[in-house]
């Protein structure tokens, strides 16, 4: 049987397939994403707590590299196979070049649940992986635009976006306190955030189910090829985060993390961004693929079959 956690996911798909009046009000959606992002930063930075060492340098260039390249791979299978417009696929690169933050919950519960220990700087690869991949996206659009004219007034907005979205100050927020008092100087807070980190989960899950539901009902027949790709891409990015967590000698725990993280698709800090510098993408084209297909697969099938895959390569 699925997690319990995962089983809130499919409620909210059925009810919404069903068209129930189930429904999560925004404002208390807003502070279970708040809680969330704070809840995996604290946790991050809390397993980091005195474990810093030089060794993070070279596994955090090569996560980096990772949010560069996965971009730039993904765009002539964009532009030549799924025929999609110079617009769209860059915005699907950095859609899928960059991350999601629910997906990564759901791993890193999957992975306690299991008594897989997870290193405390998976939380970073969060943002390590993030900005990159919509930089390079972007690039991309710039890059290939008719005479390759680079707009001055989009370059604020970008970096304002990425560099302070919620998700990002909340995560590396949340990272540094853990990293400053550990587990226990402030556990009277801390110890109630990651005790229910959990139920909030599970609350947001629900809520993505919902919304999952709502954007699958979008699906037609000529989104075919979006459809294809959203499917088949998640277990062949995650070929990348596995390789990479095998490489960097990575507990198991998190490379199937990493993995995951290289197999899931941005649906919250990427649009914020595009909808700023492609003003001609379809933003809910690659919402329907990002959190419509490729989020259920990962959360209903993907994190199991990557740790089998990683069972095989080890």
């Amino acid at each position: 049987m699925p997690d319990i956690i995962v089983m809130f996911f499919i409620l909210g798909l059925i009810a919404g397939s069903v068209r129930s009046d189930l429904a999560i009000p925004k404002a208390v959606y807003d502070i279970l994403s708040l809680l969330l992002m704070l809840t995996i930063g604290l946790k991050g930075g809390m397993a980091l707590h005195g474990n810093l060492s030089w060794s993070l340098l070279g596994e955090a260039l090569a996560v980096t590299a990772l949010g560069f390249l996965i971009p730039l791979l993904l765009y002539p299978v964009l532009r030549y196979l799924v025929k999609l417009t110079l617009a769209d696929a860059a915005s699907f690169c950095a859609h899928y070049g960059s991350v999601s933050a629910g997906t990564f919950a759901v791993a890193l519960a999957w992975t306690e649940s299991r008594g897989l220990a997870t290193s405390g700087q998976v939380t970073l690869y969060l943002v390590l992986l993030e900005l990159p991949a919509i930089l390079t996206g972007l690039w991309l659009y710039r890059r290939f635009t008719a005479g390759g004219q680079q707009r001055d007034d989009n370059a604020v907005p970008l970096w304002q976006e990425t560099l302070t979205n919620r998700s990002v100050i909340l995560l590396v927020g949340g990272l540094i306190i853990g990293m400053l008092y550990g587990k226990h100087n402030g556990s009277q807070v801390t110890a109630l955030l990651t005790q229910a980190f959990p139920l909030i989960l599970a609350l947001f899950l629900l809520e993505m189910g919902l919304v999952a539901a709502e954007t699958l009902r979008k699906i037609q027949l000529r989104h075919w090829r979006v459809i294809a790709f959203a499917l088949c891409t998640p277990p062949l990015l995650s070929l990348a985060g596995l390789f990479t967590g095998i490489a960097l000698g990575l507990t198991p725990g998190t490379t199937i993390v990493l993995a995951t993280l290289t197999a899931s698709a941005s649906y919250i800090a990427a649009p914020v961004a595009v909808r700023h510098a492609i003003e001609d993408a379809d933003i809910g084209l690659v919402m329907l693929a990002s959190l419509g297909i490729t989020f259920p697969f990962n959360v209903l099938i993907g994190i199991e079959l990557y740790a089998s895959l990683l069972a095989l390569l080890g």
